[in-house]
């Protein structure tokens, strides 16, 4: 089974310049469906709290920085921070996440299938039966 792991766009530029990264289905996990993104996160507020039965994920701060815990069924437990534009972190299925925001943060969100109410599985309890 995957587990989540941090995913390295190149950079291409320099600081005179500025920066690109590209995300093509070539240099990722699975085919993308949707890309969505949040925004004006308040500090106080915790997104995420739930897993996904189907949907892989990787998730990126555009801008701001963003912390990341996750639990595999297995029990494993991780914690990511994204602050680099150019560093993604990919979420398999079946991995519970919680995500803490700065306020700037822009965090987009690359995923593989459309939205699909029924895919989430939002009871930590009930995530934790399919283990």
């Amino acid at each position: 089974m995957s587990k989540p792991r941090i995913i390295e766009f190149s950079k291409i530029g320099n600081p005179g310049l500025g920066y690109i990264s590209v995300a093509e289905n070539e240099n990722l996990p699975f085919k993308v469906n949707r890309i969505y993104w949040t925004y004006f996160t308040p500090e106080d507020v915790a997104r995420g709290g739930h897993a996904h039965y189907q949907l892989q994920q990787i998730l990126l701060a555009v801008a701001g920085k963003i912390i990341i815990k996750t639990e595999m069924l297995n029990g494993d437990k991780s914690e990511f921070i994204l602050d680099k534009p150019n560093m993604g972190l990919f979420i398999p299925k079946m991995c519970w996440r919680e995500m803490q925001y700065t306020h700037n943060a822009v965090q987009v969100c690359i995923a593989s299938i459309a939205y699909e109410e029924r895919d989430y599985i939002r009871d930590y309890q009930e995530f934790k039966k399919h283990s």
